[in-house]
């Protein structure tokens, strides 16, 4: 190897296991590693920052905002309102959402199209008695492989296309992706609906069917002149089984108390720490006269306008809240918001509820001020779990936000517009026409997403003109060495798939696919094969939570273990390979 090659190979060694790390954000460790590999030579301080100007990027931070505006319509509940009825089955229910995530995905970000759909499918759940859990996962599966069938439904297909236009000289079009991605995506589907969920394992022990999604620590004061003043916390106890609270501990001047709390007499300014869905805690504080354990912002909050409501949001792996706590960030007097309390996928949290440092997937309990729910979601970078928040704002324009994008994916499909352009007529005529509004309009864009793509192209770029993708290449060819082709795609499949599931998958696409070309460069055949098995085995990240976004959004709500996603995501892996491989052979010959 050359010295280059050393240099880059270590670099993206050092990504790679800082990503599985997690400490640091990913697009902090890409940049970093940019700015590493132009001090060292490797990276050209002319094309330092080409990746932030690549088309790839541009096609990704377009399309968030276009599927904002899809949402801000109301186009995308109109689908939702009129087909989901929670009377049906859990088999018919997660058929239908997945195929309502499904092609939903395949024209707008999948992210996007999970955070539409999982409020719905929560409510839903809740109406049935029946644990989220059991059908988040379907649907978080769905919205995944939905988005392999179109250039625009997943930034692996974006990052592609491009590579492919920058090697080939001619990118992958709007339907490429269909034939093998539709039909992987078809049996993906049909496998989750019929069989898969039932490998999800049901925690719900009998109890009221939010209680897996909902069910918080939470904290009550006892404020100065209570009734409950000098009584034991024991003596609780039959107003809290009433309620269905559970009394887990006291607090007072800052220490917990566990085993002496049941005897201890209550003092004013003691904080009652509590596990309660949110009906329940409201049910308990009213019968026992306690307060929020923030009173005086409450207060505040009710004497300065229309009142106080409560909401209940998933914190996403964008917050401005992961690694911080509540306090630190200034929730009360940034947002008037207070944090009631914290789910967390069953683990208990021991700290204060305001000293406790923030996960992506834990469920937040917020006051906040009546009708401000939208905004103080929005700026914590959260995702709402109520049908209330980030929903409908404009139905008048419906039709032109649909009609605009269907005719610029028509525009983009027949050659007559290139993607980027269309997408980026579509965002101004949705700012023109008030469908996102103009002081929304960068909010939208995922710039965590942007950092990653524009650090890592250039990368990507300089290890493929230093011979390292050939390197790798030359490798996979000597391990497949003798096998058909059918088995030299499944190893490049298994490869790309195993590193998607821990890592990035546009990290994983950008090093892939110059592999997948030079592989097929070196065996002298067609490398849109070998494109197409990356695009699809760099989507299908389903044996972690951290694989995919929409993976670690269900986390929380779904009440899900590390361990769970592998019994539904393994198979459903093994079923991916089996049928693209034959699909890709037929559509895209060696």
């Amino acid at each position: 190897m050359t010295t280059d090659q050393i240099i880059l190979f270590s670099l993206f060694g050092t990504v790679f296991g800082l990503l599985l790390w997690g400490r640091f954000r990913y697009d902090i460790v890409a940049f970093s590693a940019l700015m590493a590999g132009v001090v060292l030579g490797v990276v050209p301080s002319a094309d330092a920052f080409s990746g932030f100007g690549h088309p790839a990027t541009l096609v990704v931070a377009l399309v968030l905002v276009v599927s904002a505006g899809l949402v801000r319509s109301g186009a995308v509940f109109l689908i939702t309102r009129t087909l989901v009825d929670a009377s049906r089955s859990l088999g018919a229910h997660i058929t239908l959402m997945g195929a309502i995530g499904g092609v939903l995905s395949a024209f707008m970000n999948n992210v996007a199209a999970l955070a539409l759909l999982m409020p719905v499918d929560i409510q839903t759940a809740r109406k049935a008695g029946r644990s989220p859990g059991l059908s988040l996962m379907p649907l978080s599966f769905a919205t995944i492989l939905g988005g392999m069938v179109t250039l625009i439904g997943t930034p692996p297909n974006i990052i592609i296309a491009t590579i492919r236009e920058d090697s080939l000289g001619a990118p992958f079009r709007m339907f490429d992706f269909a034939p093998v991605g539709g039909i992987a995506a078809i049996a993906g589907l049909a496998f989750v609906a019929l069989v898969g969920w039932r490998f999800i394992p049901d925690r719900d022990t009998g109890s009221a069917p939010d209680e897996a999604l909902s069910e918080y620590i939470a904290e009550l004061t006892v404020p100065e002149g209570s009734k409950q003043i000098g009584t034991r916390v024991g003596e609780m106890e039959e107003d809290a089984e009433k309620a269905d609270v559970a009394i887990i501990g006291l607090v007072r001047d800052g220490q917990r108390r566990y085993g002496r709390a049941r005897n201890a007499q209550l003092r004013a300014g003691d904080v009652l720490v509590l596990e309660a869905t949110p009906d329940a805690l409201d049910e308990f504080r009213t019968a026992t006269g306690l307060a929020v354990a923030d009173a005086k912002r409450e207060e505040k909050l009710k004497a300065a306008g229309d009142g106080v409501e409560i909401i209940e949001v998933v914190v996403t792996d964008q917050s401005r809240l992961i690694g911080r706590t509540a306090q630190s960030v200034g929730l009360s007097w940034r947002q008037s918001t207070v944090l009631m309390g914290i789910s967390r996928g069953g683990t208990r949290v021991t700290k204060q509820i305001r000293k406790t440092e923030i996960r992506a997937g834990d469920i937040l309990l917020l006051l906040v001020p009546r009708d401000t729910g939208t905004d103080v979601t929005q700026w914590l970078g959260a995702l709402p779990l109520a049908e209330r928040g980030l929903a409908v704002t404009a139905d008048d324009k419906v039709w032109l936000a649909i009609g605009l994008f269907a005719a610029a994916v028509a525009a983009a499909s027949v050659g007559l517009l290139y993607l980027p352009i269309a997408l980026g007529l579509v965002v101004v005529a949705y700012v023109l026409s008030k469908i996102v509004p103009l002081s929304e309009l960068y909010t939208h864009i995922e710039w965590p997403v942007v950092v990653l793509l524009g650090s890592m192209i250039p990368l990507g770029a300089a290890l493929e003109s230093s011979g390292g993708t050939e390197l790798i290449a030359g490798w996979l060819v000597t391990l497949t060495a003798g096998m058909p082709a059918w088995a030299v795609l499944t190893v490049l499949m298994i490869v790309t798939m195993s590193l998607s599931d821990v890592l990035n998958n546009t990290a994983t696409t950008i090093v892939a696919a110059p592999v997948g070309i030079q592989m097929a460069q070196t065996l002298g055949v067609s490398p849109d094969p070998f494109l197409m098995a990356v695009a699809v085995a760099a989507s299908s990240a389903f044996l972690t939570p951290i694989g995919h976004k929409n993976n670690t959004l269900i986390l929380g709500p779904g009440g899900y273990q590390f361990g769970d996603y592998w019994r539904i995501g393994l198979p459903l892996e093994v079923i991916v390979v089996a049928v693209s491989i034959p699909a890709i052979l037929v559509f895209w010959p060696l």
